[in-house]
């Protein structure tokens, strides 16, 4: 059965898979809470936020017939949001004035992005130079989790080494980067990072 989910949620599952609209509402009202902050973690603009939740629930519904069971739920949902996300910020690294905004936005009230004059790709550029001066075990963890979106077992397998030691490399590396970038909203970054090197 569907991992993660009680038996009362994978009976849900069922309906939900065979159309019915109750199964529908009832993982709605489930996960939009942390869906929306999820995503509002990300885009910082509420309104695109609720539209790509929206989204979310839609391609849910339009697709529910194919929902595998037998896999974990949350992590079909993440995957479906995760890809809306992606697709806005695609989106954003094709329109100015939106990149300008998401980049106001996701700036704290400390930050002042108009003087520092950092868009988006600048952004990018910073990070790109901070990794490349990591040690270099943890840089390639660094890009082969967060860049090129491999798991950590993955990792562990391919480098020969431990899960945990996998662990510890990227939170030695987030540390370092979060030291040295103080003035960027990593995630934001990360997420076109990986979009760039698509």
């Amino acid at each position: 059965m569907s991992k993660n989910l009680p038996v009362a949620d994978v009976e849900m599952l069922f309906r939900l898979k065979s159309g019915d609209n109750r199964a529908f509402d009832f993982f709605y009202k489930k996960h939009r809470g942390q869906l929306y902050a999820n995503i509002l973690k990300l885009i910082k603009i509420p309104e695109i936020a609720s539209d790509i939740l929206q989204e979310v629930f839609v391609t849910i519904w339009n697709h529910k017939h194919t929902i595998d069971v037998e896999q974990s739920f949350d992590s079909y949902i993440f995957r479906i949001a995760q890809n809306k996300v992606y697709d806005f910020f695609r989106k954003v690294s094709r329109d100015k004035k939106l990149e300008e905004r998401l980049m106001t936005l996701s700036m704290g009230e400390e930050y002042n992005p108009i003087e520092d004059g950092l868009h988006l790709k600048e952004q990018f550029s910073l990070l790109e130079q901070e990794i490349e001066q990591l040690p270099p075990q943890c840089r390639r963890v660094f890009k082969m989790c967060k860049v090129d979106g491999k798991s950590y077992q993955e990792v562990a397998e391919l480098m020969n080494i431990s899960t945990a030691t996998v662990n510890n490399h990227i939170v030695k590396a987030t540390r370092i980067l979060k030291r040295n970038l103080s003035h960027i909203d990593l995630s934001v970054i990360l997420i076109l990072m990986k979009l760039f090197y698509r």
